[in-house]
């Protein structure tokens, strides 16, 4: 009989799981126990803040697109909190832009859903980049391009769509169709 007793949880790692998507969230907390981690949830970046004001994570996991304040915004919050925290970014809005922003933030790993749970624990593991990554044989394409420049703009206008559309000399309503577009087909 395997039984946890509470030294046990004490030597295991903590894990912060953030992320407004209530089945995807309960997934993977069931995913990441089974790898070892005592799972803490928010569904929110406040709420996440909250809780590792009180306990701080040695890991946690952010979704950065949510109701409230941005995965972006917890990222930094949390590494002013621990700076030896590990931090995977999640999104399904994956660009450049919020990639590298994550990482100068502090997180540690940036990966695109649908992802499982052993690319996150490998996420959680990796420090350095890797130089022998494959790089493409193909360039991005236009849509891409274009898309990655609308990201760029749209987060040094932290978020707003007004100010982005005015920067970008495009109708607010334009900007808003390409936004909604998925990103996963460019």
């Amino acid at each position: 009989m395997n039984t946890n007793t509470e030294k046990d949880i004490d030597q295991q790692p903590s894990l912060l799981l953030v992320d407004d998507d209530v089945d995807f969230l309960s997934a993977l907390a069931a995913a990441m126990v089974k790898r070892g981690f005592v799972v803490s949830l928010a569904n929110s970046a406040e709420n996440a803040l909250a809780q590792a004001l009180h306990e701080p994570p040695e890991f946690a996991v952010v979704d950065l697109k949510m109701p409230g304040n941005s995965g972006l915004v917890l990222v930094r919050q949390l590494a002013a909190l621990d700076a030896g925290i590990r931090i995977v970014v999640l999104t399904g809005y994956a660009s450049i832009t919020t990639a590298v922003e994550a990482i100068k933030l502090g997180a540690t790993h940036y990966l695109a859903k649908p992802v499982d749970a052993d690319e996150i624990v490998a996420a959680f593991d990796r420090g350095v980049g890797n130089a022998a990554i494959e790089l493409p044989a193909n360039p991005l394409s236009v849509d891409r391009l274009e898309w990655e420049h609308i990201q760029r703009v749209l987060a040094e206008h932290a978020g707003n769509i007004s100010a982005t559309a005015r920067s970008l000399n495009m109708h607010r309503r334009t900007l808003q169709r390409k936004l909604g577009k998925h990103s996963s087909k460019i």
